[in-house]
């Protein structure tokens, strides 16, 4: 019904921290303008700017492809009140519980999937990154 608005409103969160990590980061002299990683993953580890950003396009693109689906099956219209879940007061505790279970545990287990996601790069840069230098040279 509408359990894809949890995984877009973290995204929206997502999106705005980001930001901030990026103006911080850019004053740090971490990442360039462009969000570019200035610093050496293998002794820093990957920026935060580029892990948001791979959080942010997750949560962006699941939010996404639910809304697609939604949209086909009917659940959600172009005229108010957008949702067929809101068109009756019997349907909303329904729609909102869907959303309390299916959407916060959907939106939880891409968030883990990011957090295991991102220590596994960071491991793999610091760890892979001296040996593949040594190798090329």
């Amino acid at each position: 019904m509408a359990c894809f608005l949890v995984s877009g409103a973290e995204a929206v969160v997502v999106t705005a921290v980001r930001s901030a990590v990026k103006k911080s980061e850019m004053a740090k002299g971490v990442i360039d303008e462009e969000g570019n990683q200035i610093t050496d993953p293998a002794e820093d580890g990957i920026c935060w700017y580029r892990k948001l950003s791979w959080l942010m396009n997750m949560l962006w693109g699941g939010a996404l492809l639910l809304a697609i689906e939604h949209i086909w099956h009917g659940e959600v219209v172009p005229w108010p009140p957008f949702l067929t879940a809101m068109q009756t007061p019997d349907e909303i505790p329904v729609m909102l519980g869907e959303m309390a279970t299916i959407g916060v545990g959907m939106a939880v287990l891409v968030t883990a999937v990011w957090l295991v996601m991102t220590l596994v790069a960071d491991y793999a840069a610091k760890h892979a990154g001296p040996k593949l230098l040594a190798k090329e040279a």
